[in-house]
């Protein structure tokens, strides 16, 4: 894993913690893309998932924006997305 996609996994990680309950499910996972992108995975507990994606998605469309705000100034894509 390059260094982008660990400081990106780590930006997300440190953001994402503060909003849930069962912090030691928190698991976020960095993937170097084939098309050069970066992919961020987040998985938290079930009953967490509705805090991550806040009202109407409010909560996981800022987490993005900072993960792509803080992407570009490496010069890389990244989307980051919340899996069940």
């Amino acid at each position: 894993m390059s260094d982008v996609v660990t400081d990106l996994s780590e930006l997300v990680a440190s953001v994402v913690e503060p909003l849930i309950e069962n912090k030691e499910e928190l698991e976020v996972t960095g993937i170097d893309e084939e098309d050069g992108n970066i992919l961020i995975e987040i998985r938290v507990n079930p009953d967490d998932a509705g805090k991550v994606i806040g009202r109407q998605g409010r909560v996981i469309k800022s987490i993005r924006t900072l993960t792509r705000a803080a992407a570009s100034r490496k010069g890389a894509m990244v989307d980051v997305e919340l899996v069940d």
